[in-house]
This record gives C-alpha cells, structure tokens and sequence, in this order.
C-alpha cells in the first residue's frame, strides 16, 4: 500500500510564527488535505507579524498598568444647552453652512457591525425601525445630507449650484458586500454614486490569554473586527485622508449608524467647531441618572487631555457624586459617539495610535477548534483619538432631539427599534405642532406620532408652508 508523502510546512513562513511564539498555528497541519494547507499558508502570510507581534504585546503590556487619575470635565470645555443664545446658534448655522457649501466638510459613518442584537444579520444600516414610510436607518441619513446639501447651496452660496456632501461610509468584512448592493438597489438614495465611497476596516487575529492566536478552524486563525477605533487606520490605509486633502475637505462629521436621529453633517455643530478653533469636538448628552450604562467623558490627570471612560470602569461612588454649584452629576458627559474632528488631527491620529499599537482586549467566548473558547478580541474605539488632541470641546445636544440608539430587539428593555421609532415620531409630533398642524389619531398620542421626511425638513426648520392649519392622521409621513 502506497503511504501518501506528508509534505513539511513551509519552512521559512514556520520559522517566522515561531518568531513570535505563534508556532501553534500549524499544529494540525499533518491532518489537513492539500486544499486545507494551501488556504493555512495563506492566511498566515495574510497577517502582518510583526505589527500584530507588537499590538498583542503592548496591549497586554498596558492592561495592568494604572492609569491617570480621572477629574471631572472643567466647565470651560462644555457649550451647554441653557448657556447658548439664540445669536450664538445663528452665528454657528450660518457659519456651518458656508463652510459645507464651499465643499469643506466630509461626513464619516462608522457601519461595521451587523444588526445581531437586533435578531437580523443584515447591516445595521439596512434595519427598517418601523416609521410610517419604512425606511431604513442609510435612507434617513441620505436624506439628511440630501436636505442638508440643497439648504447650503440656498442659503450660503447664492444660487451657485449644489455641492455634493461627500459620504465615507466604513464597513466590516461581515457588511461590505451586502452595503454596496443595498445602496446600488436603492439607487443611493438619490445621492451621487460617485459622492460615496465605501471602504472596510481590518481585522485583528482573537488571542488566547497567554496571547496566541485563536485557531477557527484546524486552517483559519479566528479574527474580528478591530473596533470602530479602527477607522483611523482604515482611513490611512485605504488613502482616503490623501482624498479628503484632495477634495478641499478639511472637516469630518463622524458618527455611529445605529442612530435613527443622527444630525448628520449639522451645520450648527460645525459651525461652533470652527468658532472654538479646536482639532476635534464631541456632541454629548446629559447622563440621565447615575447607574445608566453609558461611557462618561474626563479628563485623565491635572489639565489632561478629555478622554472617555466606559460605565463599566467608573466607580459607584464617582458615577453618583454631584457637582454641589451646578447641581449635576460630577461626571454627567455622555458619549453618544457623534464627533468632529479637522483632517490634520485624523492623520496624526492614525499615525499616534500605530505607533503606540495599544488596544481594548474585550474578553469573549470565542468559535474555536476546541469549542467556545474564553479569549480576546482585540478593539480600538473612535474615542481612543482624545488623547491626542490638547484641544478638545463638549457640545451638549437634547437627548431627546438628537439620540436615537437601536441597540437591542423590540421586546426588550431599552434601544429598540420601538424605543427609537416612538422618539422620532414624537419628535416629529412637536415640529408639525409648533409649525401650525393639528393631529387626529386613534391609539393614544403618546404611543404614535407623525414622521416628516428629511427631504421636507432638516431639524424642523421650513414646515409652516407644509403644515399651518392642516390636519394630519398619526400615524403618517409627511413629505411633499
């Protein structure tokens, strides 16, 4: 009987894992069929060592060092609500709109993750919360920058025609294909193709505790996503921040997508971004009461830079302390992830967090050859940026306004789609009201409401012409 020749693996590639202590990857490698091997090899040669070598040791490294004492964001750093003039909110629209009709600002959406909580495996973006027209959470942000581009060029620049807004919308492997499709059936939405660009963020191998990759099958090594911090490189790699200096754009509206009342590119908040002269600034809402699971921003050590810090790393004892003068919570600044930053400051973020190589390491039970295993996924998040910048502003927005989160399934507890639905229509409700309409309906008005299409209206500017002394039955969309 013939005995088949076991071929090696390759020598040169198996002294390299060894190297980095990774050897382990070819442990099966005498069980596996020719095919099998071939795709091994190739993975492997796919993950840059080195870099990765370096971002599991400096990760691991500052896990279990402390890190600087947390102080409460100065006053000084926030444009609160009740402080901002009606003068100062004109100032900043006018000021925004100049700078979006003389194409200077980019819109950045962070759309890496699936709609798993959300029971679908489908983008998030693609997820119909349930509005009266049905559309999704892409079509209602195309339809914002859709509004948003045709009040600059009426407002700002004198009939010289519309400037595109352009849309750079980051995917993850697990979303590419099925984004592209979704916005080329839909005909973008009404956009320009060419005023899109999709790119995706990498992968990182998942670890063991000790640090060696996990293997997902006996010739894949597990991987994911590397958070939506990974947008820094992935903005560098792809050569997009090249494009944007090319385009003339110099400022970047950035923001998650699982937010049914996202203001993308708001004029307002760009404004005051240019006023206060700073290289990135936060939207934040105010903490609702001391338990909620949100991240908070501080500052990291005396006159520090702002930072944020996850509900799970702040004490009790701090998440409840009040601010005896201002009678708010000590550390009441939410992270929405709603943010702006200058061109510049991307590009030294990306360099900054490379160099430094540091990562989250998320603990999770991880597919494995072995089952379920415990390991890590290794993150970056889009916060990670702060500490790069000595200039950092706050900009308090109403919850109520402007947050919208779809995190979990209808049925449970809060950031549903019902949840997220029920805050647009009764949003919706108070501009139709306060531009003249009435409203009939036939459930309670609490429990329904009106939806006003994007294209009509951006932030309920424009509707007296639409709605004085009309009547609308709730639950509709109101559009031309």
């Amino acid at each position: 009987m013939e005995t088949v020749p076991v071929s090696p693996p390759p020598q040169a590639l198996l002294e390299r894992l060894k190297d980095y202590g990774q050897e382990d990857a070819f442990s099966l490698w005498d069980e596996l069929s020719s095919e099998e091997k071939d795709l091994l090899v190739k993975d492997i040669e796919n993950i840059d060592l080195p870099r990765i070598d370096r971002i599991i040791r400096c990760s691991f490294h500052s896990q279990g060092l402390p890190s600087a004492a947390i102080e409460p964001v100065p006053e000084s750093c926030v444009s609160t609500v009740e402080e901002r003039t009606m003068e100062d909110r004109e100032k900043w629209w006018k000021m925004g709109m100049k700078a979006i009709a003389e194409g200077k600002l980019g819109v950045l959406l962070l759309s890496g993750g699936q709609g798993t909580r959300l029971g679908s495996s489908d983008p998030k973006g693609c997820f119909n919360i349930g509005l009266p027209s049905g559309k999704s959470l892409f079509h209602l942000q195309a339809e914002r920058i859709l509004c948003i581009q045709r009040l600059a060029a009426i407002t700002a620049n004198e009939g010289a025609g519309i400037v595109p807004i352009q849309w750079y919308i980051m995917t993850s492997p697990f979303t590419d294909e099925a984004t592209r499709k979704y916005f080329e059936s839909h005909k973008y939405f009404g956009l320009e193709a060419d005023q899109v660009t999709f790119f995706q963020q990498g992968t990182i191998p998942c670890v063991s505790k000790d640090g060696r990759f996990i293997m997902e099958t006996p010739y894949r090594v597990a991987k994911s996503p590397d958070g939506n911090g990974g947008v820094y490189t992935a903005l560098k790699s792809s050569r997009l921040l090249e494009d944007m200096n090319s385009r003339g754009i110099k400022f970047v509206d950035c923001y998650g997508v699982d937010n049914a009342l996202v203001r993308v590119a708001d004029p307002t908040f760009l404004g005051y971004f240019i006023d206060k002269g700073v290289s990135a600034a936060a939207k934040v809402v105010r903490k609702a009461y001391p338990q909620e699971k949100v991240g908070v921003f501080v500052r990291r050590g005396k006159g520090g830079p702002l930072a944020v810090v996850e509900y799970s790393e702040l004490d009790p004892s701090l998440s409840s302390a009040v601010n005896q003068e201002t009678g708010r919570l000590r550390f009441c600044w939410s992270n929405v992830c709603l943010h702006m930053f200058t061109v510049d400051f991307l590009n030294q973020v990306a360099n900054g967090l490379e160099k430094d190589s540091i990562y989250h390491l998320a603990e999770k039970k991880i597919p494995s050859i072995h089952g379920q295993t415990v390991g890590y996924k290794l993150e970056q998040f889009i916060f990670d940026a702060f500490p790069y910048t000595p200039s950092t502003t706050l900009f308090e927005v109403v919850r109520e306004e402007e947050f919208a989160p779809v995190k979990n399934s209808n049925g449970s507890n809060f950031d549903t789609p019902d949840s997220a639905k029920l805050l647009v229509l009764r949003l919706h409700t108070r501009w139709v009201v306060a531009a003249g309409g009435f409203l009939t309906h036939s459930v309670p008005l609490y429990a329904t409401g009106v939806e006003v299409s994007p294209l009509c209206s951006y932030a309920g500017e424009n509707l007296e012409s639409i709605c004085r002394g009309r009547t609308f039955h709730a639950p509709c969309e109101i559009s031309f």
